[in-house]
């Protein structure tokens, strides 16, 4: 299992993914990701102080929190403390930038003084106010054996740059490189709020109902059981049910919807809802661990250990690419002067510096898992909990949709819409027999049946000797007088039951008594309202093929198909033949061509953990669904699945769109620093320039 811990002191994403390959690599460490997004690693090892060691000897400046101690510290909030001053920042650039512009205007009066002391007093002046912290950071990397980083090459292009008298280049180059960064950490620093925005959503305290009093607590402290009071303006800290009280609730950061719900006694309340018009006593549920937003705050701040192949190969891409432009930057350095005549070599050693300055991978390093964060902290504010951004990247290549019907497609709420009789048995005492064969189910037809016993006159008190239930076809009930049958139309074939009727429109539930058919019960069920607008925005998106599977009866089935305009369905399944069926349209599948399902109960389990994307409904699906899945709506709407989908291909139009900028300008730029056309200003916007861009247009996924 891995364990969550706080970065301290890491500011540079090429560092982040060095240490995420050294622990990877380490023999104490199964698994490793450090997310430079919300500064945190996640790992999973038994010697946690030889990774501290391991760290320190790649970064000796970063150091680890436990998530617990940070908490503490924090009020509870996960995520790193802010380690970007803007302020001080802002004051350095200042100072080094007048000092630079009295470099640049009495340039040529500084350079009559003696020795020329006084251009380079107040150059290297603004050079080492600007670039102090890239010169140690370069020792550093030095002294630990590696040359390759942003530092060691803005160092070795900036010294070059003084070597060669190239003086006001390489002191501007030190600042607007300064500045690039500045706007850099700005940039992430701001989607570091955004992302640690969602956190926010842990209710700091409760308000517990005891004997002596209310009682201020910790939510943790809190039972199932106990009785807490929210008053209007708080924030819902733990599941449960309205005891006492008539309020709006606000469920926005839960469900994604603005509209607020009226919530009365008996109606649910989640954590991390705001009640917002009166006061409400709640009988808690859960506890705090098992609440809906600590699982929402689990989910996103794990969402990151799970990477997307984009991010990986960036990972890879990075390792390589800087070490080869180090090598053609000498190989531009070295060769022109050797083997072709007029050429000098101050000249082709400038232009390497120029090289040097472009080959930094920043700008994708850092972009891409911003990116990648970005869309899922967007899905989780519309009530979708996407379990990892690789799942974002399956989402955005999804073009067939298999839905379950009941819970799913309809509402679930079943009522009995018509009792037919045979003959010999009247209608009350059809329902009466299915009532009481279906006394210890809890399946929603079954409740169905029993609620509409219970407005019947009179009831059967026959005692219950056997009870069998028969997955896929009903139960089987041995009373003291009688013995009842309760299925479908494939039950009475089985029991040898001769009927009247296989086929009828709805769900229906036949009855037999002492191997005698009794009758039918219709049972009537509604499509969800937004079912319709969800096959319509699939459509929009681009999914081409939308199907059911469902255990209900063809009839049933048809008519929901219909509906619907669906392409295909599958009626009358147990939960293997749903996996076997699944399993069937995968596998003709076109390459690349993902499927998603979509179901809510525990019987949709083994076919969400097939599917490349297993999507529950979380209001009302089953634990084993929302574990098994990989993401989960957090309402009971269908058409949240055509917006994760949506979500999905945004983000990786948006990652995609950072790969391409940062790659084909430095490619560009190289081309042109190697024939001279550009110089060290142009290589450090092209360095820090696409940086800034690229990460600019990370933040426009959570937009």
């Amino acid at each position: 299992m891995m364990t969550k811990y706080d970065i301290v002191n890491l500011d540079c994403a090429n560092c982040a993914a060095t240490i995420e390959s050294a622990l990877n690599k380490h023999p104490a460490v199964k698994a490793a990701v450090v997310d430079f997004a919300t500064l945190t690693l996640h790992i999973e090892t038994d010697n946690m102080e030889a990774v501290r060691r391991e760290i320190k000897r790649i970064e000796p400046e970063v150091d680890i929190v436990a998530r617990e101690s940070a908490d503490r510290h924090r009020g509870g909030l996960g995520g790193a403390p802010e380690q970007f001053s803007a302020s001080k920042q802002l004051v350095t650039i200042v100072i080094a930038f007048v000092l630079f512009l009295v470099q640049l205007l009495f340039e040529q009066q500084l350079h009559q003084t003696p020795w020329g002391i006084g251009e380079y007093v107040v150059a290297v002046s603004a050079y080492l106010l600007a670039g102090w912290n890239v010169l140690l950071g370069a020792l550093r990397t030095i002294k630990k054996g590696r040359l390759f980083d942003e530092n060691v090459l803005m160092t070795i292009a900036t010294v070059g740059a003084f070597a060669i008298h190239a003086v006001s280049e390489a002191v501007g180059v030190m600042i607007f490189f300064k500045v690039g960064e500045f706007l850099q950490n700005l940039a992430v620093s701001r989607s570091r709020k955004s992302i640690r925005s969602l956190l926010e959503l842990k209710p700091d305290s409760a308000t517990l109902k005891t004997d002596a009093g209310l009682k201020r607590t910790d939510p943790e402290t809190v039972r199932p059981g106990d009785i807490i009071v929210v008053r209007a303006g708080e924030r819902i800290p733990l599941d449960g049910v309205v005891e006492d009280g008539v309020s709006l609730v606000n469920t926005a950061a839960i469900t994604g919807e603005p509209v607020p719900a009226t919530v009365r006694p008996g109606d649910v309340v989640l954590a991390g809802e705001i009640n917002t018009t009166a006061l409400l006593t709640i009988k808690v549920t859960k506890a705090y661990a098992d609440s809906s937003i600590a699982k929402i705050l689990d989910l996103v701040e794990n969402a990151t250990a799970r990477k997307a192949k984009t991010e990986q190969f960036v990972t890879v891409f990075a390792r390589y690419y800087t070490p080869a432009v180090v090598l053609l930057s000498m190989c531009v350095a070295i060769l022109p002067p050797l083997f072709v005549s007029g050429q000098t070599l101050g000249t082709w050693v400038y232009r390497a510096l120029v090289l040097l300055v472009i080959s930094c991978p920043c700008a994708l390093v850092i972009s891409i898992p911003l990116g990648y964060f970005g869309g899922i902290g967007a899905a989780s504010r519309r009530g979708i909990l996407v379990k990892g951004s690789n799942f974002l990247d399956a989402l955005a290549g999804v073009k067939t949709v298999v839905f379950d019907k009941t819970g799913t497609l309809t509402k679930g709420v079943f009522r009995v819409k018509e009792t037919v009789a045979r003959i010999g048995y009247s209608q009350q005492q059809v329902l009466m027999l299915a009532a009481l064969a279906e006394t210890h189910s809890n399946h929603p037809i079954a409740r169905s049946i029993i609620d509409a016993s219970q407005q019947l006159p009179s009831r059967l008190h026959d005692e219950i000797v056997d009870h069998q239930e028969i997955a896929g076809h009903g139960v089987k009930v041995t009373t003291e007088a009688h013995t009842i049958i309760v299925g479908n139309d494939a039950f009475m074939h089985r029991e040898s039951i001769t009927h009247d009727t296989c086929d009828a429109a709805g769900t229906v539930v036949h009855v037999a008594t002492d191997g005698v058919y009794a009758g039918y019960i219709t049972i009537g069920d509604e499509l969800k309202d937004d079912a319709l607008k969800a096959v319509s925005m699939l459509r929009a998106e681009g999914v081409d093929d939308i199907s059911m599977l469902t255990g209900d009866n063809e009839s049933a089935a048809k008519l929901v198909a219909e509906s619907l305009g669906l392409d295909s369905y599958h009626a009358g399944l147990l939960p293997e033949d749903k996996v076997r069926l699944f399993e069937t349209m995968c596998s003709q599948k076109k390459h690349k061509r993902k499927v998603a399902f979509v179901g809510d109960g525990i019987n949709d389990a083994p076919v969400l953990a097939r599917a490349d994307v297993g999507v529950a409904m979380g209001a009302l699906g089953s634990d084993a669904a929302i574990e098994t899945a990989d993401v989960v709506l957090m309402t009971d709407h269908p058409s949240k699945v055509a917006e994760a989908i949506r979500i999905g291909k945004r983000t990786r139009l948006i990652v995609w769109q950072n790969i391409i900028l940062a790659l084909s300008v430095k490619a560009i730029f190289i081309s042109f620093g190697a024939f001279g056309l550009v110089g060290m200003w142009e290589a450090v916007f092209a360095d820090m320039g696409t940086a800034l861009l690229a990460v600019l247009n990370s933040t426009r996924v959570s937009a």
